[in-house]
Order: structure tokens, then C-alpha cells, then sequence
């Protein structure tokens, strides 16, 4: 059996002694897929760059249960909120790959430049992929701010082994961790995946997070298929009805090969549904093109799908890098 470098624990309901998983997920492509998937020529095309370019220019603090969410792209967003400044899954880089010089690239700059963040106080790091875990992103921030880094199981490795001066602490599913006297974060299952290379797949832990808050409830997800919907039954079952939903709602076809890592819009809405929550926004969408579907077809098929169930699209907004939301 494969030798985890990144965690080493007990045996639980999710990790086998070697690597993670989740009852009922359908696990990614094997080599020979992948290459059947890159021949098969559906991947539509996108512009090199999008306009307009927005640029955010956040608030030092936003303070009490006033909420202002920040998109800076992709998966990377700054909430601000009671007094606290947060980033997510922050990459800055020019590219979500291993390498400087070939993989997904940008079409739009980061929505907030990484000189012109306020403080920031909490990054959270959902998972090990290369387009939400960026090193070299996370070194800046550092050296900038020193934040707390709070990832799953295992990713902490990966960032110490990079650069050992980390602020980086790991948890496992169901963690509960305060950040400050009206905030914590909690540690929720997600029905994805993790890797770095080719043979790390599953060692480490992914996650979404919920913000417990005094204004409410904030449920992140950064990647995950829906499967048979628990998660986020449970998840509802445990938080109540949330304030906001940041949910993903791109990089989903074709769907023989994304159906069990990423969701579509019509399943974000029905995540919005079961989780009751009272407005999301959108994100993975339009930044790096990871999948085959066009730039703009997930916010046509997020508008078919809010239709078809009634939905006023101002419940489910979907902001460009660089445009912020105040949450009511």
C-alpha cells in the first residue's frame, strides 16, 4: 500500500490508514479517461482576456453583523464581517498549475490586487487542487499579513514543507474553530477529491466551511459533486437556514467526467434549496477555464435553472472579479 506524505492518523469513517473518502463518491478519471476526455475536441472556446475589468477597493474593517463579500475570482473571495477580514481559497497567481509556464490561465486580474488587501486575519484553504491551494499565493499573504491559515487534514504538510514559517493549523470534518469571540469556523464534508500529482490522490483532506456568525450563517463550498444530496441535508440539519450560500456553479462539463466533482447550476440551485438559504453567490465561474463548457453558460443555465423552480435572480447573484456584495 501507497505511504500518505502528508497525514498520518487513525482509521475513521472517511480514512482508510492511507487516504480519504466519502460514502457513495464517484471518483475521478483514471489516466485512460482523462486522455479519451482531452481527444474528444467538445472543449469550447474562450477569450484570451474578458472586459469590463472591475478593481475592488474593500474596506479596512466592516464591522457588527454587517456582511460585504468580495469576488476576487475563481474560488477566491474576502468576507468581511464582524470586524474580521477572511480570504478563501486565495490565488493571485497567473496560473492555477504547478508550473509557471503551461496550465489554466487567467482571462481577468484578480478582482482585489494582493497590495491592496486590508488586513487579513483568517485564510481558509478548502483543499490541495492547484486552482484553490496556490503556494506561492499564500507565501505573500504571509510575508504581507501573517494570517491564521485554517485547511483539512494534511494540507498542512504541504504548506510547511514549502515554507515552514506558516501560521497553518489542520483539522478533520466536524471541527469547530472559534477565530474570534463572534466567529467560528466549521469544518463540513464535501463530495470531491484532492491531488497534487499522480500519486498523492486523496491523501489529503478537502472540506466546505460554515462562518458561524452573529449576523447568521455562511455556507462555502469550494468544489463538490451532489451525489445523493445528505451533505447537504445534513448540513442544514445541523446550522439551521443560512444568510448566504457561496456556491460553485462552473467548471462542469461534460458531465460523464465532472458529475462527480463538480456541480452544475441546476444542482447549485437545488443546494440553495435544501440548504434554505437566503441568497448565494456564485463562484468558479469565468476565470480559468478548466472544463469544456463556454465562458458564459453557466450564467445562462444558472438563469434556466432559477426560472424553471420560480427563483428571483436576485437571490442567487453572480458578481465579476473585482464586484463586491453587502449582504442584507
Amino acid at each position: 500500500m501507497a505511504k500518505n506524505p502528508y497525514y498520518s492518523g487513525p482509521v475513521t469513517d472517511h480514512f482508510d490508514g492511507t487516504r480519504f473518502f466519502i460514502d457513495g463518491h464517484e471518483k475521478p478519471l483514471g489516466l485512460r479517461g482523462l486522455m479519451k476526455w482531452n481527444f474528444s475536441g467538445q472543449r469550447q472556446k474562450w477569450p484570451a482576456s474578458t472586459h469590463p475589468v472591475y478593481q475592488d477597493a474593500p474596506q479596512i474593517r466592516v464591522e457588527g453583523d454587517a456582511l460585504r463579500v468580495s469576488y476576487i475570482g475563481h474560488a477566491s473571495f474576502l468576507i468581511q464581517t464582524q470586524a474580521l477580514n477572511i480570504l478563501i481559497d486565495p490565488v493571485f497567481s497567473t496560473r492555477a498549475s504547478p508550473v509557471s509556464f503551461a496550465g489554466p490561465k487567467r482571462v481577468n486580474p484578480p478582482g482585489i490586487s494582493i497590495e491592496n488587501l486590508p488586513p487579513i486575519d483568517v485564510v481558509l484553504v478548502s483543499h490541495n487542487h492547484y486552482d484553490h491551494l496556490d503556494l506561492s499565493s499564500l507565501k505573500r499573504l504571509h510575508q504581507a499579513h501573517a494570517p491564521r491559515i485554517l485547511t483539512p487534514l494534511g494540507n498542512d504538510t504541504i504548506l510547511e514543507k514549502f515554507y515552514p514559517d506558516f501560521n497553518v493549523e489542520a483539522y478533520d470534518w466536524q471541527a469547530r474553530v472559534q477565530i474570534s469571540p463572534d466567529v467560528a469556523v466549521h469544518f463540513e464534508p464535501a463530495n470531491h477529491w484532492s491531488a497534487r500529482g499522480a500519486t498523492d490522490r486523496f491523501m489529503a483532506l478537502w472540506c466546505a466551511f460554515v462562518l458561524e456568525t452573529k449576523g447568521g450563517n455562511i455556507y462555502h463550498i469550494a468544489d463538490t459533486g451532489f451525489g445523493n444530496g445528505r451533505i447537504f441535508d445534513e448540513v442544514r440539519a445541523k446550522h439551521g437556514t443560512f444568510r448566504l450560500a457561496i456556491l460553485p456553479i462552473g467548471a462542469y462539463e461534460p458531465r460523464w467526467v465532472m458529475q462527480g466533482q463538480h456541480i452544475n447550476p441546476a444542482e447549485a440551485v437545488q443546494i440553495l434549496q435544501a440548504t434554505g438559504a437566503e441568497r448565494a453567490i456564485a463562484h468558479h465561474w469565468g476565470t480559468f477555464q478548466l472544463t469544456d463548457e463556454a465562458i458564459h453558460a453557466p450564467l445562462e443555465a444558472l438563469e434556466i435553472a432559477l426560472a424553471a423552480q420560480d427563483i428571483n435572480k436576485s437571490r442567487f447573484l453572480t458578481p465579476r472579479p473585482g464586484q463586491a456584495v453587502v449582504v442584507p
